[in-house]
């Protein structure tokens, strides 16, 4: 008789991932099961863990493991990467991370290049463009016009030389190089010319002093170095500022002689502007004006391929299009021979408007997209692969979400999921929260009050649980019962940044206002670009708080950038009887082999650089001298270790008190960072942790006006609550706060409120609702009205009001 049962196959018994004794970074020894092929969410307060675990430990290790599959000659080139700190792992499947990192600000990189659209249109214009010039190199901006000529010697019987001509047809402007606008520089902040070379005329840094580079200039021979530069003739002017390149000798020693202005060219303005040094870039704001490329108009292209068009429009006129308008353009486009072509783009254009980047067009630059927007662009690159059995790490996709987005952000992650890939989610939002097959909440507090696993399970047992999280799921800012009354207003008027349409609206003055509306809707162009460049703003001592990086480098941390470290570093020193700068890793007190960073750094070129702890500080920055001296018991190494919270009850009334160190602490913890370490890099901040650490650095400052760019990013529930009380704290204390917010509690705790759309680009960039809360969940007139009134309800909408 034939057996049955059903035997299960022993492939199929791998279905979770395990996490054993997990310790990276403030990790407590954990232990937690994942289910392949469903969608986990992990929650807790910031600084719990939730990063460590799900970037730290488990995509962390799934990278390394990959890397060992290549060939030992392929691995030579990759960065080495530790093994984190954890016991066991096991069930890991490939990890592809889709993370908040904004994309490379470089000058050629826009949304068209980054993604498979400009390579799909250059394509398709290669095939049907009339007139044709060429393939698709020739409408690409990246791509020069290439033509040279040689000769090469064949044997056919006798020696011969046959002459070849080699050419490549490319898109670039020749003007400006693809760039799409011309730098003009101010001569008058590149020199003085009443002085001459050897009274340092040039401004330029760098060039100041006997460096090289006045050395090059002063002993070329083109120039008389003790002349006035106003005295030059036309032929000397020339030599000095646009030469081309040639070789000479200074002081015996081969040089190439070009042009100042040729030379600032290459060595500072072909950079990203945010990667130059503080002084270099203040210079290039002083000195360099960018206007429209007058050949070609903007659009980074030659003639030719402007003159190429289907169906009536030009490559150009494709990528200015709004990406919705766009995808409909090439749904009307029928022309058998390129169908495949043509059902490629239409996918690829159809997922930018499904995961709500409709507004986007190609040609915007890459370097100009939120943290949000980048996260949803490098998503689209997943959304049609065929790979499956995969694991997608998102972190915080919600960020930057009005809540009718987070909806379609919900769908979309669930269409992973049923492709049969693992999803893990790094959330605070409960409608995100909501959608999970499984929890993990870490806590119960942060940093080294958390690293513990609260709760694993599903959504239920979690609302069960009794966890922060757990208590606070179900959370609601009522509306209140009476609302501030202005004391004033800011006016704008004629707003037509973007895509706002001649927008006139009052701001009040002396309240809590939130300007809200779906992505793209125009609320960053009427605050940032409208409101902040008008002159009006600068009358009113407005203090503009984003979630741009910060500049700095690796060695900055929050106690050197909110001024912490200065009276810290004076205490160390008046107390032990020793110079300050002995305290400063950036100074005499510094580790010589890290140079005070803690860590050696490994440029790789190309690829991703590598950070190893220094073997001889151990990671600590000083020299083990400077160590020896205490402050309270605890050398400067120990105290920069110390949490926010940590070091505001050390510095705080008693023996060790500091009172200008305590100030800053007070604020950093006011505005829900006391779990950051004061030496914790910048670098390594998130986009909400940086704008909370700007907000408290600006808080001591006499800005009447205060302007807010989603301060809940990366809050957790709990701490919602004690950031509306900041603001609240803010407006009574004289100030007026106003809130770019998605978050309908930050929406209901409101004065008043100022609601764009009615949708994204240009469906967007009017102002249609303003009043306050009460009014707008009254009339539920709004796409936001609608979620607010169903928020303060309890619901969720409907899906006869989405």
């Amino acid at each position: 008789m034939a057996n049955t049962l059903q035997t299960v196959h022993p492939a199929d018994f791998h279905e979770l991932i395990r996490v054993h004794g997990a310790r990276e970074n403030n990790l407590k020894d954990i232990n937690v099961e994942l289910p392949k092929r469903r969608l986990t969410v992990f929650t807790g307060v910031s600084g719990s863990g939730k990063s460590s675990l799900v970037f730290g430990t488990i995509a962390a290790d799934s990278q390394r493991l990959i890397n060992e599959t290549y060939s030992a000659f392929v691995q030579g080139f990759l960065p080495t990467q530790a093994r984190p700190e954890v016991d066991f792992l096991d069930g890991l499947t490939t990890a592809i991370i889709v993370d908040q990192e904004r994309i490379g600000n470089n000058a050629r990189s826009t949304v068209g290049t980054v993604t498979d659209a400009n390579a799909l249109l250059r394509t398709l214009f290669s095939r049907v463009a009339e007139p044709k010039i060429g393939g698709p190199k020739a409408y690409s901006f990246n791509t020069p016009s290439v033509t040279a000529s040689g000769a090469m010697k064949v044997e056919r019987g006798h020696r011969k030389a046959v002459k070849t001509t080699f050419s490549v047809t490319g898109g670039m402007c020749p003007r400006c190089e693809g760039m799409g606008s011309v730098t003009d520089l101010d001569l008058a902040e590149v020199f003085d010319e009443a002085k001459s070379l050897s009274d340092d005329a040039i401004k330029v840094p760098g060039y100041s002093g006997g460096g090289w580079n006045v050395r090059l200039f002063s002993g070329s021979g083109f120039v008389d170095p003790d002349k006035p530069i106003k005295k030059f003739t036309k032929r000397e002017m020339h030599d000095f500022l646009y030469k081309e390149p040639v070789r000479i000798k200074v002081d015996g020693i081969n040089m190439t002689y070009e042009g100042l202005i040729p030379r600032i060219q290459k060595s500072m303005l072909s950079k990203d502007k945010e990667s130059m040094q503080p002084h270099v870039r203040a210079f290039v704001d002083r000195a360099v004006t960018y206007v429209t490329c007058p050949d070609c108009h903007g659009t980074r292209l030659t003639q030719g391929a402007l003159s190429s068009k289907v169906d009536g429009k030009n490559i150009a006129e494709l990528c200015q299009m709004q990406i919705s308008d766009l995808a409909e353009w090439v749904r009307n486009l029928e022309i058998p021979s390129v169908g495949p072509l043509l059902t490629a783009l239409r996918h690829l254009l159809d997922s930018f408007v499904e995961i709500g980047l409709g507004y986007l067009s190609l040609d915007r630059s890459s370097g100009t997209l939120s943290g949000g927007e980048a996260q949803r662009v490098k998503m689209i690159r997943h959304l049609g692969s065929s790979l499956t059995d995969v694991t997608y790490v998102f972190d915080e996709p919600s960020i930057g979400l009005h809540p009718h987005d987070i909806e379609r952000m919900n769908r979309l992650l669930l269409q992973l999921r049923d492709k049969g890939n693992t999803v893990l989610v790094v959330e605070h939002k409960p409608e995100m929260i909501e959608i999970a097959d499984h929890v993990v909440d870490l806590g119960p507090g942060a940093g080294k009050a958390g690293g513990e696993v609260c709760y694993e399970g599903d959504v239920a047992g979690l609302r069960a649980s009794g966890t922060v999280t757990g208590q606070h799921l179900d959370d609601r800012v009522h509306l209140k019962d009476s609302v501030r009354q202005a004391s004033g207003k800011l006016e704008i008027r004629g707003a037509n940044r973007n895509n706002l349409r001649n927008v006139d609206v009052d701001v009040p003055l002396g309240v809590l206002t939130v300007v809200t509306g779906v992505a793209g809707s125009g609320k960053s162009s009427l605050l940032h670009g409208s409101l902040l460049k008008g002159t009006r703003g600068a009358e009113e001592g407005i203090v503009s708080i984003d979630q741009t990086p910060i500049k700095g480098s690796r060695r900055s941390n929050p106690a050197t950038y909110t001024g912490l470290l200065e009276p810290i570093r004076k205490a160390f020193g008046k107390t032990n009887d020793v110079k300050p700068g002995l305290f400063s890793s950036n100074s005499e007190g510094a580790c010589p082999t890290c140079n005070g960073s803690g860590v050696i750094f490994t440029d790789l070129g190309m690829m991703a650089g590598l950070s190893t702890v220094c073997e001889d500080c151990e990671g600590k920055r000083f020299q083990p001298e400077v160590l020896e001296y205490k402050y309270g018991g605890k050398d400067i190494s120990e105290v920069l270790a110390m949490s926010v919270a940590q070091a505001e009850k050390f510095f705080g009334p008693g023996e060790n008190k500091l009172p200008a160190a305590h100030k800053i602490l007070k604020r950093l913890d006011d505005v829900g960072l006391g779990y950051l370490s004061l030496g914790q890099p910048l670098t390594t901040l998130s986009g909400g942790e940086r704008q909370r650490l700007k907000l408290a650095t600006h808080m001591g400052e006499k800005g009447g006006v205060y302007i807010l760019d989603e301060p809940t990013t990366g809050l957790h529930l709990a701490d919602v609550e004690q950031l509306l009380g900041l603001l609240d704290q803010l407006v009574e204390s004289g100030k007026s706060v106003i809130v770019i917010e998605h978050h309908q509690a930050v929406m209901a705790h409101a004065d008043w409120i100022v609601d764009l759309g009615p949708g994204a680009g240009h469906d967007g960039g009017r102002v249609v609702f303003e009043g306050s809360p009460a009014e707008l969940v009254k009339s539920r007139s709004t796409t936001t009205g609608r979620y607010l009134a169903d928020y303060v309800r309890g619901g969720l909408p409907s899906s006869a009001e989405q």
